[in-house]
């Protein structure tokens, strides 16, 4: 039998800390992308955005499917893409695009981004063990 949500502790995606931190995380990749040259426009530019992009997208939309499993594999996608973005950042960094004080900001609320995922995982995994016995 499929399992649902059916949880008033999230009434809705936007109250999701990960989702929270994850768009704060996605607005200021957003800010300093700006700062890359033009000639990175249609490289690392969109590239970062792509991901920082999927990590809320897929947060929810793991939730508006209503199904734990669904919503893990949504979770894991959006974790993967937080550390995508991290990977951007590092090249930004290399390349001098941004400072080592900005990469370090970015780079903590990222991890803050992966933790916050990685806690909603557990809580769905939980969630999902209470509603099968």
């Amino acid at each position: 039998m499929e399992q649902t949500i059916k949880s008033n502790q999230y009434k809705s995606f936007e109250n999701i800390g990960a989702w929270q931190t994850g768009r704060e995380f996605k607005n200021k990749v957003y800010i300093i992308s700006k700062k890359f040259p033009n000639e990175e426009k249609f490289c690392l530019t969109q590239q970062i955005k792509r991901s920082a992009i999927s990590i809320t997208a897929n947060i929810a939309e793991g939730y508006g499917r209503y199904n734990f499993q669904e919503n893990i594999q949504f979770c894991r996608i959006s974790r993967g893409s937080t550390l995508e973005t991290i990977d951007h950042l590092y090249t930004a960094k290399d390349q001098i695009y941004i400072s080592a004080e900005e990469f370090k900001e970015l780079y903590e609320l990222g991890k803050k981004t992966e933790w916050k995922i990685n806690g909603y995982i557990n809580f769905l995994q939980n969630q999902n063990k209470v509603y099968i016995k």
